[in-house]
């Protein structure tokens, strides 16, 4: 037996007969008689060749096991064609469709996750694509359109392609195991750290490349993975700095130690927003280079105990 093709209209009729357990119901709900509701149902299911409802014996339609599979996919269709539906709407409105953002890994994770859980319900219709970058590879991500919009630290800030607004702050901070060396000095002299090998988060963009941020070591291990600098910091392999708020636990239960490297100082590590000039962003996302400068600017103004 070959199976008709269904109308939108007739499944959305459906639908409304399962919803509101009658054709009365579904009828004065859709604006229609009920003799029309009635003959909808009745043209489905010639078209699909089985029964819907059982009608015998009960003043409610009762789905048959036919229906019940029916009603599977008639809901599927429709979130589908709601999807389209807001999606065409947004983009009448102007926005995206799907939005690429980086966002450099210094960014608080958990406060990145809190933004990002918003902007799915704040943009359901928009598809967004995450890269989470170091350095200088966050702004050539947008610099060369592979991203829209970005929050990045200051290696590309007198770009002139780029349209940046600092948004917060991140504080590194020196640090090593409780059993390195440096650890165990009361105080470290100016250059005593020169001597020890530092883990140095290194930059994997072409722009930036060969460039050094604060480094001070003369030996030094050269890492592109902030999460592999942790794990060997704390495994007493070299020293280095690490975002603070990233280390809090590790200070706090003694696995790493904070040091008073001289030539270190106060090291503040800028995160701004980023766009190209010539391709701004839309409003999501406006939306959520504002959230997440927000998010940022708490973090600097709370930071971590």
């Amino acid at each position: 037996m070959e199976v008709g093709r269904p109308s939108l209209d007739h499944l959305a009729v459906f639908l409304a007969i399962v919803e509101e357990g009658s054709f009365s119901r579904a009828a004065r709900r859709l604006g229609r008689a009920v003799s029309v509701v009635s003959y909808a149902v009745t043209t489905l299911e010639a078209q699909l060749g089985v029964a819907l409802f059982d009608r015998a014996g009960s003043r409610r339609p009762v789905l048959t096991e036919a229906g019940r599979t029916v009603l599977g996919h008639a809901r599927g269709v429709s979130d589908e064609v709601d999807a389209l539906v807001s999606g065409i709407r947004a983009l009448n409105q102007g926005l995206e469709s799907e939005l690429t953002v980086v966002v450099d890994v210094m960014m608080p994770q958990d406060r990145l996750a809190a933004v990002l859980r918003e902007f799915q319900s704040a943009f359901p219709t928009v598809d967004l694509r995450l890269h989470v970058e170091s350095l200088g590879a966050v702004g050539e991500m947008v610099v060369t359109g592979r991203a829209r919009i970005g929050l990045a630290g200051d290696m590309l800030a007198d770009h002139p392609d780029l349209h940046l607004r600092r948004v917060g702050a991140v504080t590194l901070v020196p640090v090593a195991a409780p059993g390195h060396p440096l650890a165990r000095l009361t105080e470290i002299p100016p250059g005593m750290a020169r001597r020890y090998r530092q883990l140095v988060l290194t930059d994997r963009s072409a722009r930036t490349a060969g460039e050094d941020f604060a480094v001070f070591g003369a030996r030094s291990w050269r890492l592109g993975d902030l999460g592999a600098k942790h794990a060997l910091l704390r495994e007493g392999i070299g020293w280095g700095g690490m975002p603070r708020h990233m280390i809090a636990g590790d200070l706090a239960n003694g696995r790493l130690v904070a040091l008073a490297v001289p030539e270190w100082g106060q090291t503040s590590y800028t995160l701004r927003a980023i766009w190209r000039r010539d391709a701004p962003p839309g409003p999501a996302g406006c939306w959520l280079l504002d959230v997440l400068g927000r998010a940022c600017a708490e973090a600097e103004e709370d930071p971590p105990g």
